[in-house]
Formats: structure tokens, sequence, C-alpha cells
């Protein structure tokens, strides 16, 4: 125990020698990371994580100001931004890089993993490592995968308790072939929007649902506007932090690192909360009036056949070495 004190001191105190440093060297940067989710959101408290360590590590010269909410624009308008450089940080879902690495669709393949601990070992190997290295070369740089969690349906009009209740239903779906083909073979009517303009949609009944982790049902109060929650569980969603590759470039080796080792270790910490946080969601949410369901096993099976033929129609139009990568990768997590 005395080892482990010591070794916790020296290495504390390098951490603030370090920081020392720094702060005698380097100028102070204010980094805006906005993002989507509501200040009471996971993805806001791996945020509010990440800097409490980055000014830790770096004696206050960075920065982090904090943008949730859609303060900044939808999930593309600061894409652009953080490729332009004007901002500095985004948290958004992966699905939203299917524009620009078309690959990162494998992420969102219906029905692929059904636990947190495959999910985590598909993103933190090979496969989520190899999306990452893709992202330079488009203006943006990733510091890793943080949780959203697995994505459910919600609706006004009937509970979803097999593919056949999908049928007429219009669904609010990201705007990604994926999501759209998915929807459209359980013959849901699949209506692509910005999340910014998702509550009100609901409550106009410009469409009649939507799909997402339970923790963002309840922080935007969707439950307001909708009566079935249904455990669908069709996609395991993460978000992946980004840096702009402008601003990457600007910072020096030992800020890149501090930056590295920040998102490194709020990561296990985001990923915690946002999974205890759904959890909790859905007696939350049943309090304030939706009506919850799961979906029978045999149902489930059924709807991962039904989906088959999407995976395999887009994987055919992926690079064939990355679609390799993720068969293998599925093959090693699901043994």
């Amino acid at each position: 125990m005395k080892t482990l004190i010591r070794s916790l001191a020296v290495a504390g105190l390098a951490m603030a020698l370090g920081a020392a440093a720094l702060a005698q060297d380097a100028p102070e940067r204010i980094i805006r990371f906005g993002h989507l989710n509501n200040a009471d959101h996971p993805v806001s408290f791996g945020v509010k994580r990440f800097a409490e360590l980055l000014a830790a590590k770096s004696g206050g010269k960075l920065k982090v100001q904090e943008y949730p909410a859609s303060q900044l624009g939808n999930e593309l308008q600061q894409q652009s931004a953080l490729q332009g450089g004007i901002q500095q940080m985004s948290a958004p879902a992966t699905t939203s890089l299917a524009g620009i690495v078309k690959e990162f669709g494998l992420v969102d393949f219906p029905f692929a993993v059904s636990t947190f601990a495959q999910a985590d070992r598909l993103l933190d190997g090979p496969l989520g490592q190899t999306l990452l290295a893709k992202l330079p070369e488009k203006g943006l740089v990733a510091l890793g995968y943080w949780d959203l969690g697995f994505r459910n349906v919600t609706n006004s009009r009937r509970p979803i308790t097999k593919a056949e209740d999908l049928d007429g239903l219009k669904i609010r779906v990201i705007p990604n072939p994926v999501f759209l083909e998915t929807f459209r073979t359980f013959k849901a009517n699949p209506v692509p929007m910005p999340f910014a303009e998702l509550y009100g949609a609901l409550e106009s009944k410009a469409v009649d649902g939507q799909e997402n982790p339970y923790a963002v049902i309840l922080s935007n109060k969707f439950y307001e506007v909708q009566k079935y929650l249904s455990a669908t569980n069709h996609v395991y969603a993460a978000n992946i932090v980004l840096v702009s590759k402008k601003f990457w470039d600007q910072l020096s080796p030992a800020e890149q690192k501090m930056m590295h080792e920040a998102a490194d270790e709020s990561r296990a910490y985001q990923r915690q909360v946002s999974r205890a946080a759904a959890q909790k969601s859905i007696g939350e949410l049943q309090a304030k009036g939706i009506q919850f369901n799961e979906i029978a096993a045999p149902e489930m099976a059924r709807m991962r056949q039904q989906v088959k033929p999407v995976v395999e129609k887009l994987a055919a139009s992926y690079d064939p070495a990355m679609v390799k990568l993720y068969n293998d990768e599925l093959a090693r997590i699901l043994k």
C-alpha cells in the first residue's frame, strides 16, 4: 500500500510539474466544445469531466467552454465548423460521420451487438481505431468513443411488440442510409431530420415517433409528446470526441498529449455514468406516463433476420477491406 501511495504521489508530482512547465511556456487557449445534448445528459457530464482533467493537466492553460443543446448548430453544421477551424471540439454520434467516411456506417448496422462489453470491444479495437485514422484527411482528429447507448423506438400510436407494428409509422431517423433502409425493411416511413427539429415534429404530429437511447428520450422530454416506448435495442450508438484538425495542428506535442490523456481518462467515467443513467431513465420515463414494453426474444430474432439483406446490400458498397475487418472483429467479440 505504501508503495502504491508513493507511486501515486510521484505521478501527481509529475503531472503538476508538467502543468507548471506548460503554464510558463504555452499560450492560454479557449476550446469551444459543442454538442447536441442537454446539460443534464451523460455526454455533457463527459465534457465536464474532460474539461476538469484538461485544466488540471495544463495548469489552467487549456480551457474548455461547453455549448450544449445544439447551441452551435446541428450535427453537420458543427462538423463543418470543426473542419473550418471555427469550432474546436464536438461529440456527435458516429452516425453523423458517414457522410465523409462512408465506412462509419458499419458501426450502425442493426442488431450487430447486444451488450455494452461487445460494443466497447468493437469500438476500442482495430475496427474503431481504423475508422478514427481516416478522419484527419477530412479535417478532423478523434480522441475516442463515448457511450450514447442502445437506440429504442418511441411513438404516439401503439406499442411495438413485433416488426409488423412499425408498418406505416412515420419515424424520424438520423439522415443516414443504414437507418433509412432498416426502417423501410419494417415498412415504416422513415423521415430524416436534424435532431434540433425533432421535439416540434413530434408535438405537431408531423412524425409519429423517433428512435434514441433512453437517456436522450428522458433529457429531451419526449415523454410529453410520445405515449409508447419499446425496447427495440436495434442499434448501439456511440458518440465520438472530435477536435478540429486546424486547431489540433496549432497545439504543441505536450498539449496534444494532454488532450489525449484527458479524453482517455474521461471515457471510462462517461461510459459508466451513461449506462447507469440509461437504466434509471426507464423508470423515470414510466413515472412520467410513458408505456414501456420489452420485445420477446423470438420476435427480436425475427427482426434481426429481416434486416440481414440491408446489411448485405450496404456492406457491398463499402471498402471490402473494412467490411472484412468488421466481420472479423464481430466474430472475435461475439465468441
